[in-house]
């Protein structure tokens, strides 16, 4: 195993372009992780590569930066929030929206709250009427 591990690191740089010593830190970040074996770095390391790849491909194909030869963030959330592969993505991938209109949601989801809050104290019929 000791032979395996040499030879990995010595041939590591070529076969994956993440910095395993990074990837390290993560996975031991977990609580659940005591120890890492070499090969399961390596192989975290090169699944971790093969994913960001398909997610940049696909995004590239199916998104508009195809037009400028370029790939975009807005191709990539759009490919987090449309396919379904990706979704577990979409609240590190968000669409982009401008301040002005953030804060407006904001506001708006602020204004709802205390309209549910009065719903709760019987003013139901009231509130309907408004809409």
């Amino acid at each position: 195993a000791e032979m395996a591990a040499a030879r990995l690191s010595g041939t590591e740089n070529r076969l994956v372009s993440l910095p395993l010593s990074r990837i390290r830190v993560i996975m031991k970040s977990s609580p659940e992780v005591s120890s890492i074996n070499q090969d399961a770095l390596f192989l975290t390391a090169k699944a971790t590569e093969l994913f960001v790849q398909y997610l940049a491909t696909y995004s590239y194909k199916h998104g508009r930066g195809k037009e400028k030869n370029a790939l975009t963030y807005t191709d990539l959330s759009h490919t987090a929030e449309e396919c379904e592969t990706f979704q577990f993505l979409a609240d590190i991938l968000p669409k982009k929206i401008l301040a002005s209109k953030y804060l407006k949601m904001l506001e708006k989801e602020k204004r709802d709250g205390e309209v549910r809050e009065d719903n709760d104290e019987g003013e139901e019929e009231e509130d309907e009427d408004e809409a």
